[in-house]
């Protein structure tokens, strides 16, 4: 994919599908009211979100690249875990070596690199600006 394929949806909507494989073109109203399109099957391909970075640095958009490369990570993730790294990643509920362990976790187990860096970031962010956890603060 290139940035003559944007938008996906126009250009290359045969090769886009659901994180469950539903293909683009199976998304009817139709369909969803009548229960062949659940909501898990509303939901991104990592595919299709790394097609779009390719696309955002291909155009320049450094910044935007970076939010989508992670947004792919995320794919692999169940949600329920991305809801525990959203609360860890609130202010003042973990402490810095926490935040650093779940960087790792994330790398390790998900291969989520790009999204570890975001979390070691965010932790060295929280220490410089007082946001961690502190022994007197409790969860």
């Amino acid at each position: 994919m290139s940035r003559k394929d944007y938008p996906l949806g126009q250009f290359c909507a045969d090769d886009i599908r659901s994180h469950t494989g539903v293909p683009l073109d199976a998304f009817t109203l139709d369909a969803v009211l009548g229960g062949k399109i659940g909501p898990g099957d509303a939901t991104i391909h990592r595919e299709t979100l790394e097609w779009q970075t390719r696309i955002a640095e291909e155009a320049g958009y450094a910044e935007l690249a970076a939010n989508l490369r992670r947004a792919a990570e995320l794919t692999a993730i169940p949600n329920q875990r991305i809801l525990e790294i959203y609360e860890a990643l609130r202010p003042r509920r973990r402490t810095y070596f926490q935040l650093l362990a779940l960087s790792q976790e994330i790398a390790g187990m998900y291969g989520a690199d790009e999204t570890a860096r975001y979390i070691r970031e965010a932790a060295d962010a929280y220490r410089d600006t007082g946001l961690l956890k502190t022994d007197e603060t409790h969860e």
